[in-house]
């Protein structure tokens, strides 16, 4: 189990998260859904290390993790799927994904887990000789989760995996989350397509300008009229 208590992160003069509290169980899908600047990414990259914390700590299977380098979160099963893909572009597929294998020394190992990706993602297997740059969006962003995956990780943290991607595409992601979920691993997931999220969401919160503002199943999130005037018009309209 995933707990952040009390999160506070600072920009300049700016507070992005101001003291949100979230729970993330295992084996769940758990989505954080606002507008742009509620925070969402802020708090992923906080719980990765990768921006300064003010206050509040990381509680990772009631182990500390507050002040760890991100390279040590990784190896403890925690992994993060950024935002834009962010591939290698002059790699091969098969060269990126076993750039996401760095912290494992055991070749046997990396060969069964990259096999594991293949079978989760078959068009990355066909087009494994192929140069990352050159792949589609949706095929960007699936080595980017396959890149992820190669480290078994125990949480998948994913910002924005639909962002950009034509709708058929879109559907085909979210299809790919809920089989990783149910492979077993815990999925923390920032999106602005709020009523994807919030459909195959075991638990959502809602951000707004870096405060917690709603909690809920991702059904009685989909369900509470506030969400749906502020964010769900809009993610209709974008299917």
């Amino acid at each position: 189990m995933l707990v952040v208590e009390n999160l506070h992160i600072n920009y300049g003069g700016i507070n992005a998260v101001r003291g949100i509290n979230l729970t993330i169980e295992d084996n769940k899908i758990v989505t954080l859904i606002g507008a742009n600047g509620a925070g969402k990414s802020s708090t992923l990259r906080a719980i990765m290390g990768l921006v300064k914390k003010a206050q509040g700590k990381v509680m990772y299977n009631d182990e500390d993790i507050t002040g760890l380098p991100t390279a040590d979160i990784v190896k403890k099963g925690i992994v993060l799927v950024p935002e834009g893909r962010h591939v290698f572009p002059n790699l091969t597929v098969e060269e990126n994904l076993i750039l996401g294998a760095y912290t494992i020394d055991n070749k046997d190992e990396i060969k069964k887990n990259m096999e594991a990706v293949y079978n989760i993602f078959p068009r990355l297997k066909e087009r494994h000789w192929q140069k990352a740059g050159t792949l589609s969006g949706g095929e960007q962003q699936m080595l980017a989760v396959g890149r992820a995956l190669m480290v078994k990780p125990k949480i998948l943290m994913m910002d924005e995996p639909s962002l950009g991607l034509a709708p058929i595409l879109v559907n085909e992601i979210f299809d790919i989350i809920k089989q990783i979920n149910e492979q077993g691993n815990t999925i923390l997931l920032v999106e602005q397509n709020a009523k994807k999220a919030l459909e195959i969401a075991h638990y959502g919160y809602v951000l707004e300008t870096g405060e917690l503002k709603l909690e809920g199943s991702g059904q009685d999130l989909l369900n509470d009229s506030r969400v749906q005037e502020a964010y769900l018009g809009e993610a209709r309209g974008k299917n």
